[in-house]
């Protein structure tokens, strides 16, 4: 009898030095540099909102965070990337739209984004434009669809890559309108916005916090918001349901999305500190200066919305008939 309650008081023993050590490996997360995985080139909207993010959340967690640029793909190389390493968060990736266009509109992906990664929240929203070359002669979203229609073949759209707001938003449009008009693939909306610049492609849809200081300067001219309201950047800019279509919403969102499998805890953790950071009012003054607006949300709203975001876009891919390999 003796023997039998030793060994039940060693078992108590054991789950209780279990019960305390387990918050224990939860509160020293993170030990080590994070890693957070930008899945477009740098310089264009994912890469400006990711470096923001990641030095404010280094600062909150007590430990550096690491902006890598893995881009490619429509940002699906940077996402498959995140998916293949350790479920301990010490990778994490911010992604876009891509995320939930990329399951209709490829082929065949390598991940499944529904399955392979968990949800961490929602960061920011960033507002865009329909823009084109000043020598473009249009000033409205109506005369530039007019000038599309009499010159079939003659003008052309910028893309970001497959898989992107700006390349579907724009095959989208196209489709819609019935109009004749050649997509120009880059490597990422920056590079697309710079060839727009140089004259080498006539129309683009493009993140405010990217165009503002072109349209400042007379580089660019915006046609219509594709939002819901007029953009702060160009509050003389009609949105797409003031120019008669408003079918044309193009929004893009930004989250961070773990590997799935990464504990709960930390998975709150993150989400903690991202909510902290972004309803910071430093933070927030530095991202509305960017043309971005912050947003966060608990991992299981940022699943929902993801689901929807993916039926919505889905329906728009078909709409389009466009594919990827």
């Amino acid at each position: 009898m003796r023997k039998l309650v030793a060994v039940l008081a060693g078992c108590v023993a054991v789950a209780g030095a279990l019960v305390v050590t387990a918050p224990v490996h939860a509160q020293a997360y993170p030990s080590k540099p994070v890693r957070l995985i930008l899945p477009f080139p740098p310089g264009g909207g994912t890469d400006i909102l990711g470096r923001i993010v990641a030095l404010k959340l280094g600062e909150e967690l007590g430990q550096q965070v690491i902006a890598e640029n893995r881009p490619g793909a429509g940002g699906n190389v940077g996402a498959e990337y995140t998916v293949r390493q350790p479920a301990d968060g010490y990778t994490i990736v911010l992604c876009s739209p891509s995320i939930s266009i990329s399951p209709s509109l490829y082929k065949k992906l390598n991940y499944d984004p529904a399955k392979d990664l968990a949800p961490v929240s929602l960061v920011a929203s960033i507002p865009n434009l329909l823009v084109v070359h000043p020598s473009v002669p249009a000033k409205t979203l109506q005369e530039f669809t007019a000038l599309a229609r009499k010159n079939p073949g003659k003008l052309n759209f910028g893309s970001g890559g497959a898989g992107t707001t700006n390349d579907l938003g724009a095959r989208y449009f196209i489709a819609e309108n019935k109009l004749d008009i050649a997509m120009i693939p880059h490597k990422g909306a920056n590079q697309a916005q710079t060839a727009l610049i140089s004259g080498e492609v006539d129309v683009l849809v493009i993140g405010t916090a990217a165009a503002a200081p072109f349209l400042k300067a007379g580089k660019l001219r915006a046609l219509a918001a594709l939002g819901d309201k007029r953009d702060a950047e160009a509050p003389g800019v009609p949105t797409v349901a003031e120019a008669g279509m408003p079918w044309f919403k193009v929004d893009t969102w930004y989250g961070v999305l773990a590997p799935a499998g990464t504990p709960a805890p930390i998975i709150n953790r993150l989400n903690a500190a991202f909510v902290k950071i972004l309803n910071d009012p430093a933070t927030r003054k530095l991202l509305a200066a960017r043309g971005t607006n912050p947003m966060t949300s608990t991992p299981d709203e940022f699943a929902r919305f993801i689901k929807s975001e993916t039926e919505r876009w889905g329906k728009v891919v078909r709409a389009s008939g466009a594919t990827a390999d």
